[in-house]
């Protein structure tokens, strides 16, 4: 199933290094990255910060690989990573596979 990783990350910086390594290592075809407000509660108080959400674009049997690196390379504590399955475009998506299956 191909799909996205939805992540965030505190500062352009550390996303573009996740989305580099993520692309690099061929386990996304693309990361998209974009700024967005976040209220969220964290050690039982709320927060309000920017961040940087990024859209990963990749092969489910990639997930657990993603995880890792993202928590290698990551600045939180504990960052948000959800896969969400797609369906879409049938040559955009053979590509996303292509790009991100490791094969």
């Amino acid at each position: 199933m191909l799909g996205i990783v939805y992540i965030t990350a505190g500062n352009m910086e550390n996303a573009s290094q996740i989305a580099r390594e993520l692309v690099s290592k061929r386990l996304a075809a693309c990361v998209n990255m974009f700024p967005v407000s976040s209220v969220y509660r964290w050690k039982e108080e709320i927060e309000e910060d920017n961040e940087i959400a990024m859209f990963v674009k990749t092969d489910s049997s990639r997930f657990e690989e993603i995880i890792r690196l993202v928590k290698s390379l990551h600045t939180y504590e504990m960052p948000a990573i959800e896969f969400w399955g797609i369906e879409g475009e049938r040559e955009y998506l053979d590509w996303v596979h292509v790009n991100s299956s490791g094969e």
